[in-house]
């Protein structure tokens, strides 16, 4: 029989999120592939932990993984862990375990701390829908994509950020997206840990003088209900309403959809369309 597969989440910065189950899963796994094995075996070391580890990162992640089926396929059970957080989220872990279903082995996940999670849910912005963007792509037509696609985002909005990056990726944000209000959080569940609610214009007003610190997570406001409807009324304020009913008629759309489809553009009632539609 194969063996099991464990993606073990791991604290973003205090030890203490540490759960149970994971300390006693890394004891008992065969093998455990981290991150980064320099800054693991401070984690492992706190917790009396003496499995042996493989190094398993962005660098590697499809050759390595490919020996840690085949390890799987023998019937070892290995963890996945990461520097902080959990594996699979903005971390290696994906891959893996893509190949794991396609071999029929088994994937258990080991829940814990994601900073995405811990943002959101302490940002003070919505948080029951939301879109994980983890850090923005470096090339720039890819990122200017992102960028442009997001600014349409009616969810909350949680962007990674390294302090060096800070100033110029808000004022991308305010670029494409206007003046939303944000929460950076830095420094999650550590000592300096900080959430700053603001306007991504205030934000970039105060980093001017202060210098970031730390690792951020940017929660940004979606685009509100008002703002998607006066974006859809505008839209069609060059175009008849005659105009408009042709553009779904010609889309073999029945009459009386259209006429429904026109009035919610157009923030009118059916009865208002429909009147205007009236030979004159």
């Amino acid at each position: 029989m194969s063996g099991i597969l464990y993606l073990c989440a791991t604290p973003i910065g205090n030890l203490e999120d540490m759960t149970f189950r994971a300390v006693r899963i890394l004891k008992e796994v065969d093998l455990i592939a981290a991150e980064d094995t320099r800054n693991s075996i401070k984690l492992l070391q706190r917790f009396d932990i003496a499995t042996p580890m493989t190094s398993y990162h962005e660098f590697n992640k499809i050759e390595k993984a490919k020996k840690l089926l085949d390890m799987l396929l023998e019937g070892k059970n290995i963890a996945v862990i990461t520097d902080a957080g959990t594996p699979g989220i903005s971390d290696p872990g994906e891959e893996l375990v893509a190949m794991c279903y396609e071999e029929g082995i088994e994937v258990n996940a080991l829940p814990g701390a994601a900073a995405c999670i811990t943002a959101v849910t302490t940002s003070g912005q919505p948080c029951r829908r939301f879109c994980f963007e983890a850090f923005l792509p470096k090339d720039k037509k890819e990122r200017a994509r992102v960028l442009e696609e997001i600014s349409r985002e009616t969810r909350t909005i949680i962007i990674y950020e390294a302090p060096h990056h800070l100033r110029g990726t808000l004022e991308e944000l305010r670029e494409a997206l206007g003046n939303r209000s944000i929460t950076l959080c830095r420094e999650l569940t550590k000592r300096y840990e900080e959430k700053r609610k603001t306007t991504i214009e205030d934000a970039i007003a105060y980093y001017q003088d202060q210098e970031p610190k730390g690792e951020y997570v940017l929660v940004v406001a979606g685009k509100s209900k008002e703002q998607v409807l006066q974006e859809q009324r505008s839209r069609w304020e060059d175009m008849s309403i005659e105009e408009h009913m042709e553009l779904y008629l010609s889309q073999d759309m029945p009459k009386k959809d259209a006429m429904k489809a026109v009035a919610k553009d157009r923030g009118l009632s059916k009865r208002d369309v429909y009147q205007a539609l009236l030979p004159k």
